[in-house]
This record gives structure tokens, C-alpha cells and sequence, in this order.
């Protein structure tokens, strides 16, 4: 599988944070990517990609250079979110934008607590990009606050945790739910004191603590491990194919994220990891996947944050599995790429799923054959890898309009389905 798309993001931006270059290896290529690499060069950073290889001259926060014009973070709101903070830590003028999809995605939710802190942040209608963010005087730092986080989201406290290096104590942040820990993880390799907790044995509510560095932070070395999120698509290819079998090598596993594994092991899949190990302080190991009677279950809310991403997969397995599968408490996936309960059950119906759609999640009725057919990818990679991998198993062909958008996270998505021996035409 290509790198982490979510380790490439923070690697890349948080290797300017040091004053030394910094190597990272097996970095995601992409659309998205691209993005925050060109983002780089406007902010007067200096990097190098060779293959999969990229060597970062962090400048130090210090001296990042206002750009000369706005940043365009392309349709990746993770680029967006996390440029908001580091350039709130570094003080200096900058307008973020990007594409018309990318402008629907909510600002807000990262406006409120960088206010809080003493950043200048404006925006279309006080939620949405392009963001205009005021310089701050060099010598006046941001104010350590604590904050309750009303949504949890990786993308929303990474940002909060770049901006809290400028802070002037430490800064607090509360959430419930179990989001995606990169960002602590790789900052704490960079020798930042980070911490992330239970606010008491046993409770899903959990406290995020980072004190602003007081001395040199240490440049990365790091070999990103394959994303887990891209090996969805393939674990899901190989439940839902009579025979398959398939392992898939050094996938990333930390439990932030790998929800979608416990709930199909729920449903009765057969999926084994074949050895762990840490890949540059991020769990990862070897997974096999054999074809399985699924069962359909209703998902338990505890695990919809760590699949947040895996439900156009999920949703796809579950048309096949046997029962009913039943989605609540996930209303975050309508502020995805696309509104994904709205898209997931639109397509999936048009294939002749029996699907019905909730506020806050789908219910499916499964085991009923899929036919075929033509459908929409609303610009969203995830529901067109999704549809993709049902027209494995569905009676007549699946033609996906609008396909070219996977690129965006997985340029090599159709080579790996036509060696694993899927017919794949690309027009």
C-alpha cells in the first residue's frame, strides 16, 4: 500500500518545525500531498522528492517567510486545517483557499479555539474558506487556553497542538472519543511534551496536554508505513470475492485507526495479522484476508471515530453480508468530501442495494445481489474506490464517472486491482 496519506501530511509540514533537514521515506505521492509540498515552497521551505523519498530544510518556525499570495490547499481540508495552525504558531500574514469543495468543508470548528488563542482569523461567513489569518507581533505569544473540543476530529486538535507551540503555558485539550494520534506521536519524536490520556480509567473522554518547546526540535527520520485507510478498499475486495485470499504487507495499525478491523471481525470476517512491529514509533504489521459470510451487525458508536474514514468500504461489505448492518451516530460523514450518507446510499442504491438513508448514519439491508450499473462520484476518492470495489462481486459491470478523483490519495489504485486479477478499463 502507498504511505500513511495521514503521517505524509504531518511529516511533511512538521519537518519545517526543525532547523535541520529531515528524511522521510516511503511518502505518500498524490494529489493531496502535492498540495502541501507546493504549500511548502510559498512559505520559503526548501524540499526535495525523489520516488517516494523526501528530504525537508526545516527553516525553524522563526523564519518561514509570508507568502506572497494565497495558499491553495487543492481539495484537502487537512492541508487547510493544519497550515491554519502551523502558520498561527509562526505569526505571519497568510490566506488559505482551495477548491469549491474544499470551500463547503467547515472552517469553524478550528476558528473558535485559535480566536480563543489570540489569532486574527477571518472567513467567509465566519466557517468557511479561504481563511485570512493577521500577523502577530514577534515577541507576542499565544495564550494558553483549555479547551472542550464540541466534535472529535484529529484534524481539528492537530491543529490546536501546532498552534499551542507559540502558546505561553500549557494548552489543554479535552475530547471525547478516540481520534487519530499521529500528530502527538511524531511530535513527541521530535522531542515536544506532549501527552494523551483518559481523564479516568475506562473513559472515552480523553485530555491532550502540550507544553511549547523550550529548546531545538529534533528534525524526523521516518519511514511512513502503508495506509490502512487505502488497504480498506482491499480488505473489503477480498471479503466480498468467493475464493480470494490476499496479504497485505506493512499496513499502519495504530488503534486510532484501525476501528473497521474489530468491526468486520464482528460481522465474521477472516482476517489475520500476521506479525507487528513499530515503523518509526507507529504500530504496522502484515494482514491476511480470505473470503467470509459476512454478518450484518449494528456498529457500536464507540468505534465510529476510529473508522471514520472506512464507512464507503464498510458500507459496500455490508451490502453483501448477510442481515442487516446499521449505522448511527456518525453524522461527521456528511462533512467528508462529499456528504457520504447522502452519496453512499444514493450509488449503492442505483447498484440495487437496499439502503435507507438516517440523519446520523444508513441502515442496509444485506445479501440481496447488486446488479450493476452507472454511477457518481460526487469529486470524493473514497466513494469512488468504494464502488469500485462492488462491482467485484456485482452481476453486470460497474462504470464509475468521474474515477480520475482516486488519484487524489491512491495513484496506483486500478494497477493493484488488475494484479490481484480484477478486469479494470480505464477510459
Amino acid at each position: 500500500m502507498p504511505g500513511d496519506k495521514s503521517i505524509s501530511h504531518r511529516a511533511a509540514l512538521f519537518s519545517v518545525l526543525a532547523n535541520e533537514e529531515s528524511n522521510i521515506n516511503n511518502f505518500l505521492v498524490s494529489g493531496v500531498t502535492e498540495a502541501i509540498l507546493i504549500s511548502l515552497s510559498s512559505l520559503g521551505v526548501t524540499w526535495a522528492l525523489t520516488g517516494t523519498n523526501l528530504l525537508v530544510k526545516g527553516p525553524g518556525l522563526s523564519s518561514l517567510v509570508p507568502p506572497s499570495q494565497s495558499i491553495n490547499c487543492g481539495n484537502s481540508a487537512t492541508t487547510m486545517r493544519l497550515l491554519a495552525g502551523l502558520i498561527s504558531a509562526a505569526g505571519i500574514p497568510a490566506v488559505l483557499d482551495g477548491s469549491e469543495g474544499l470551500r463547503r468543508r467547515p472552517m469553524g470548528r478550528i476558528i473558535e479555539p485559535l480566536r480563543l488563542m489570540g489569532v486574527k482569523i477571518s472567513a467567509t461567513q465566519d466557517n468557511y474558506a479561504p481563511l485570512v489569518l493577521a500577523a502577530r507581533p514577534v515577541h507576542q505569544p499565544l495564550r494558553a487556553i483549555q479547551y472542550h473540543m464540541p466534535v472529535a476530529s484529529a484534524q481539528v486538535k492537530s491543529c490546536l497542538l501546532l498552534a499551542s507551540l507559540a502558546a505561553n503555558g500549557t494548552v489543554t485539550l479535552v475530547e471525547t472519543g478516540n481520534s487519530r494520534d499521529h500528530t502527538e506521536l511524531m511530535l513527541a519524536r521530535m522531542g515536544v511534551k506532549v501527552s494523551r490520556s483518559p481523564v479516568q480509567p475506562g473513559s472515552d473522554v480523553y485530555e491532550v496536554k502540550i507544553q511549547p518547546p523550550h529548546q531545538r526540535i529534533q528534525p524526523l527520520r521516518i519511514t511512513i508505513p502503508g495506509d490502512f485507510s487505502s488497504a480498506a478498499f482491499f480488505i473489503i475486495s477480498a471479503l466480498i470475492t468467493p475464493g480470494a485470499e490476499i496479504i497485505l504487507k506493512n499496513i499502519g495499525l495504530n488503534p486510532t485507526r484501525t476501528g473497521l478491523l474489530d468491526v468486520l471481525k464482528l460481522m465474521k470476517a477472516d482476517i489475520e495479522i500476521l506479525h507487528q512491529e513499530f515503523t518509526s514509533g507507529e504500530p504496522s504489521g502484515d494482514l491476511r484476508i480470505r473470503y467470509s459470510q459476512l454478518k450484518g451487525i449494528t456498529i457500536p458508536s464507540s468505534m465510529i471515530i476510529r473508522m471514520i474514514d472506512e464507512f464507503p468500504a464498510l458500507a459496500v461489505a455490508a451490502c453483501f453480508a448477510s442481515g442487516v448492518t446499521e449505522v448511527r451516530e456518525a453524522a461527521e460523514l456528511r462533512n467528508k468530501e462529499s456528504d457520504r450518507i447522502t452519496v453512499i446510499c444514493k450509488e449503492l442504491s442505483n447498484l440495487g442495494g437496499i439502503i435507507k438513508e438516517l440523519p446520523d448514519g444508513f441502515i442496509i439491508h444485506g445479501g440481496n445481489p447488486l446488479l450493476g450499473g452507472v454511477v457518481q462520484t460526487y469529486h470524493d476518492h473514497r466513494i469512488a474506490m468504494a464502488l469500485a470495489v462492488a462491482g467485484l462481486a456485482t452481476q453486470k459491470p460497474v462504470t464509475i464517472l468521474g474515477a480520475e478523483i482516486i488519484d487524489e490519495s491512491f495513484p496506483g489504485f486500478n494497477k493493484a486491482l488488475l494484479e490481484l486479477g480484477a478486469e479494470v478499463e480505464q477510459f
